[in-house]
């Protein structure tokens, strides 16, 4: 009974934080929609010409949040009568939702209680992104009685894949951003990453000269489209919201493809071809000008070359142990990666403006996306294998230096100089002769008699190692050679002292005419 009262109090909790995630994903939602509609109001009220009344600002932040999760929008009041597309997003308008979504799924599955109950991986995602869509499906059914009513088809292909995205991204995270067990797939995903933000670095670097290029023509659209403070301001605000995709813009004309400014006209580093039906606005004041292209077009195509050596660079760096089938894998990898990315934020950047001439604007996601892919293959692989090569060079050893001799010390050289110069022999002088040793016994000529040997025992100064050298070796030689020692005179008439512990009768048993003869 106990088991089961567990197991249902534990499957309870677990349905309730179910429950909860599911709410969690709701409000993000609303929050989305709450902070749109807040700015839109604003702007309504500070309009001086309002062409609506409140339920009109209502309808257009539904359509603006519904368009920044890539869902196209209809104009239904246009002059021809004909309904018009509007499929280009605003980036940095998605950035709001995308994170609102991402951070209620990572703060669900990783909540600041550990201790209370909390659902799976997989339970998270699919609470939070249900909750989530329930809120948008009902905006989408409010968008459609209002001037820009959602198209349907766009709301059930990019709406789901967005939040979907957005709410896995916040699982992956707080599971601690876990990568593939193999080596070259992990090395596949961050050399992708490296590449694609090297790129829109560079896109948003050609796109920011490029304006600044173009002031001028900028600053006249600017003021020409918008004559009262806060159409200044609501111009000013959308321009922001467009900034990201300017970067998008540049990375896909440095890529090569281009981009797309009406049916028909295309401008690329090569030149502008066609005619582009380009609308009055400041961003697009920057775009080239017709006619074949200078070295300030060419330039554009270092964005994606050092895209893909970074690319190429992080593969080899990551794969730099492994063998080099290895590390080409991966690089194919990271192109492939990168290439899907980029395809992605170019038909998200792009769209149609209108009808007519205006339904081709912007980059072709698919040539963007094939054109980062190549640039990966031809630059980057071949970079990740030098890489490697060179992470993997075996260093040519030195020879090492011999030890230097140690430095006497000051003081024992200033105490050693004198001496030298004493022992050394002045000018002009002789040298002295070196020392020689006499090892012959004929010093010992005046001991023959009875009372040689008694003499010498009896000698107060005599020392047995007088007559012989210490050491085989020559001393060093002084500066003034000592005087030899002069042998003790033999005294035959004189009679020595009597040694200690010898009588007189011991004495006079010894003859003295006796001598000891030579050795």
């Amino acid at each position: 009974m106990t088991h089961l009262t567990e197991h249902s109090l534990v499957q309870g909790g677990r349905s309730a934080a179910f429950a909860t995630a599911c709410v969690r994903g709701g409000v993000a939602a609303g929050l989305g929609v709450g902070a749109l509609a807040v700015l839109v109001i604003v702007a309504w009220i500070s309009s001086p010409f309002p062409d609506s009344g409140a339920g009109g600002a209502l309808h257009l932040a539904a359509g603006l949040w519904l368009l920044a999760h890539g869902v196209e929008l209809v104009r239904t009041d246009t002059l021809g009568g004909l309904p018009a597309p509007l499929g280009i997003v605003p980036l940095l308008t998605a950035a709001l939702p995308v994170w609102l979504v991402f951070r209620t799924a990572r703060s669900t599955l990783d909540p600041a209680d550990e201790t209370g109950p909390r659902p799976s991986p997989a339970g998270t995602l699919g609470a939070v992104s249900g909750g989530y869509l329930l809120v948008a499906a009902v905006i989408v059914v409010y968008s459609e009685s209002g001037p820009l009513p959602a198209d349907l088809v766009t709301a059930g292909l990019w709406l789901p894949g967005v939040v979907l995205g957005a709410a896995g991204a916040g699982v992956w995270t707080a599971l601690g951003r876990p990568l593939p067990g193999r080596e070259e797939a992990a090395a596949a995903l961050r050399g992708a990453a490296a590449g694609l933000v090297t790129l829109l670095a560079g896109g948003a670097v050609l796109a920011g000269t490029a304006l600044v290029w173009h002031a001028g023509a900028a600053r006249a659209s600017y003021e020409g489209i918008a004559g009262e403070w806060s159409g200044r301001v609501a111009l000013a605000l959308l321009v922001l919201a467009l900034l990201p995709n300017a970067a998008v813009w540049a990375a896909a004309y440095g890529l090569g493809p281009g981009v797309a400014l009406g049916t028909g006209a295309l401008a690329t580093p090569l030149g502008l071809v066609g005619d582009p039906a380009v609308p009055p606005f400041p961003l697009l004041a920057a775009l080239p000008p017709e006619g074949r292209g200078g070295w300030p077009q060419w330039a554009a195509a270092a964005v994606p070359l050092v895209a893909a050596v970074v690319l190429g660079r992080s593969v080899g760096r990551a794969t730099g142990t492994g063998r080099a089938r290895e590390t080409a894998l991966a690089a194919l990898g990271a192109a492939w990666a990168s290439g899907a990315a980029v395809a992605v934020l170019a038909g998200a950047a792009g769209g149609p403006l209108g009808s007519g001439r205006l339904l081709a604007f912007g980059p072709v996601w698919w040539q963007a996306g094939a054109a980062a892919v190549l640039w990966g293959v031809a630059v980057g692989l071949p970079t990740a294998l030098a890489v490697r090569a060179w992470g993997r060079r075996v260093p040519r050893p030195k020879p090492p230096k011999p030890p230097k001799p140690p430095k006497q010390p000051k003081a024992a050289r200033t105490a050693e100089s004198p001496a030298l110069a004493a022992a050394a022999p002045a000018p002009g002088a002789a040298a002295p002769a070196p020392p020689v040793f006499d090892f012959s016994l004929n010093g010992l000529d005046g001991l023959n008699g009875p009372s040689g040997l008694a003499d010498l025992d009896d000698d107060e100064g005599y020392v047995p190692y007088d007559y012989l050298p210490a050491s085989w070796e020559t001393a060093p030689t002084p500066s003034t050679p000592p005087a030899p020692r002069p042998a003790p005179a033999p005294r035959p008439d004189t009679e020595p002292p009597r040694p200690s512990g010898t009588t007189g009768a011991e004495r006079e048993a010894t003859p003295k005419d006796t001598p000891l003869g030579p050795v």
